[in-house]
C-alpha cells in the first residue's frame, strides 16, 4: 500500500471527528494548541503501548483471582481501558493545565477530545501498516464508527468532570470520578465488541447513546460559562 494512502487512511477518521467536535467550541482554541494536543495524544498512544506490554501478563493473571463470571481474560480489557484513559488524561493535563489558553470550562473537553483523537490516529496508523493491506478500508470504516469515536467520547467524559472539578475547586476528586466512568464505558465497549463481534450494532448503538450524553455535557458547560465566566486554572 502506498505510504500516503496508508497515512490518509490512518488520520482520516480522527480528523473527521475532530472537525465535528471542534464546532462545539464557541471560542475556538489557537490552532497550534489543538495541533499540540493532537500530537501529544499520539505520543501518549506510544507510551500506553509500552505500559500495556509490561502490564499484559499481570493483567492476564488477574482472571484467576476475579469471580468466575469474568472469563476469556476480560480483565485484560478492563485493565487496558484504565491504562489508556489515565495516560491520555495525564499527557493532556501536562500540556494544558497551566496554559493561558485553558481558560474556559469547555476547553477541558475540547483538549481531551483532541488528545484522544490523536491517540486514536496513532492506533489507526499502526493498524494500517501492520495489516498488509487486507480489507483495511473496511477495518478503518469500522474504527471510524467504533474505536476512534470511543476514544473521543470517553475522554470527553473525563474532560467534563475535569472542568467541573476546576470550577468547584474539587479537581482531583472529580477527575478520578471521570476516569473511573470513562474506563467503565471504555471497557464495556471493548467487551461488547469481543463478545458480540458478529453483532456490531450493539456496540455502535452504545456509542450513539454515549454521544448524546457527551453533547449534553458540552451544553452544560456552555451554560456554566454563561452564568459565571470565572474559571481559575492557576
Amino acid at each position: 500500500m502506498d505510504i500516503f494512502v496508508a497515512l490518509a487512511l490512518g488520520f482520516a477518521p480522527s480528523l473527521i471527528w475532530l472537525a465535528f467536535f471542534l464546532k462545539e467550541d464557541i471560542h475556538p482554541e489557537p490552532r497550534r494548541m489543538i495541533a499540540k494536543a493532537y500530537i501529544w495524544g499520539g505520543v501518549s498512544a506510544i507510551a500506553t503501548l509500552l505500559i500495556e506490554l509490561v502490564a499484559n501478563e499481570a493483567l492476564r493473571n488477574l482472571v484467576f483471582t476475579l469471580p468466575r463470571l469474568i472469563e476469556d481474560n476480560i480483565s485484560v480489557f478492563i485493565g487496558f481501558a484504565v491504562i489508556e484513559e489515565v495516560v491520555k488524561f495525564l499527557f493532556i493535563f501536562l500540556l494544558v493545565r497551566k496554559s493561558p489558553y485553558f481558560d474556559e470550562p469547555i476547553d477541558a473537553m475540547v483538549y481531551m477530545i483532541t488528545g484522544a483523537l490523536g491517540f486514536a490516529a496513532a492506533e489507526n496508523i499502526f493498524l494500517v501498516f501492520s495489516s498488509g493491506g487486507q480489507d483495511i478500508f473496511g477495518v478503518i470504516l469500522l474504527r471510524f464508527i467504533g474505536a476512534t469515536l470511543l476514544h473521543a467520547l470517553s475522554s470527553a467524559i473525563v474532560g467534563h468532570h475535569w472542568a467541573r472539578g476546576i470550577k468547584y475547586h474539587i479537581e482531583a476528586k472529580l477527575v478520578i470520578v471521570g476516569l473511573i466512568m470513562a474506563s467503565i464505558f471504555h471497557a464495556f465497549f471493548n467487551i461488547l465488541v469481543f463478545k458480540l463481534n458478529d453483532a456490531l450494532i450493539y456496540p455502535t448503538a452504545f456509542l450513539v447513546l454515549l454521544g448524546f450524553f457527551v453533547l449534553y455535557d458540552f451544553e452544560e458547560l456552555k451554560k456554566m460559562e454563561e452564568k459565571d465566566p470565572t474559571f481559575e486554572t492557576t
